[in-house]
């Protein structure tokens, strides 16, 4: 179901009916700062393991992602040392950060003991992560077979395609395509798995031993 979402202002009533929705286990597809992706509840396991059927994707070869409010609720589920809070906090837009999982998350992310993180960047995932008071999964939708872009980033096209295995697809508009770059903080010194948007030196300090 496409759902219109405003954001100047926010409307609180619709934000909390998709809260509520998400606790329940709903799927969705969100606006992020990289495009449009699927989100659900990352503490509720059923909707992860649903997610994960969508996707076709297997958490024990693949780390899942989660959006978070801000680095006070990443430090609630992943270990971060003084260096990775340093780095993650210069480098919040457009980054996603591999870090070491906590107990704090489902049994489903222990099979690789890592997750990947992002701060979330767009106005309702800040909102949406906020007023969950918990993290969201964030998965970005397939391109596989894709051949016109714009069933990526436009709300009623990504409907067409996409729009029956989601309860919703919150609808901003149409947004543009910006992967995120992907750096690994699981050891030191810290890894470019990918790079994307986010820009970064390989020589940047905090990338080696400082």
């Amino acid at each position: 179901m496409l759902t219109r979402v405003y954001l100047d202002p926010p409307d609180y009533k619709q934000l909390g009916q998709l809260v509520d929705e998400l606790q329940a286990g709903a799927i969705f597809i969100y606006p992020t700062a990289s495009g449009y992706a699927y989100c659900c509840d990352a503490l509720n396991a059923k909707a992860i393991e649903e997610l994960c059927r969508i996707k076709h994707l297997d958490p024990k070869k693949k780390a899942l992602s989660i959006a978070c409010a801000s680095l006070s609720q990443v430090s609630e589920y992943c270990k971060m040392n003084d260096r990775a809070f340093r780095f993650i906090k210069e480098h919040e837009a457009n980054y996603t950060f591999i870090l070491p999982a906590s107990g704090s998350l489902p049994k489903v992310f222990k099979h690789r003991h890592e997750v990947g993180v992002r701060l979330a960047q767009h106005p309702l995932g800040q909102l949406l992560t906020e007023h969950l008071g918990h993290p969201i999964i964030t998965s970005s939708l397939p391109s596989e077979g894709i051949t016109e872009v714009e069933y990526l980033t436009n709300p009623e096209l990504i409907d067409e395609r996409f729009g029956h295995a989601v309860a919703r697809i919150l609808d901003v508009g149409e947004l543009p395509l910006a992967p995120s770059t992907i750096v690994d903080c699981t050891d030191e010194p810290f890894e470019i798995v990918r790079l994307g948007h986010g820009r970064l030196d390989a020589e940047e300090p905090l990338l080696a031993d400082r």
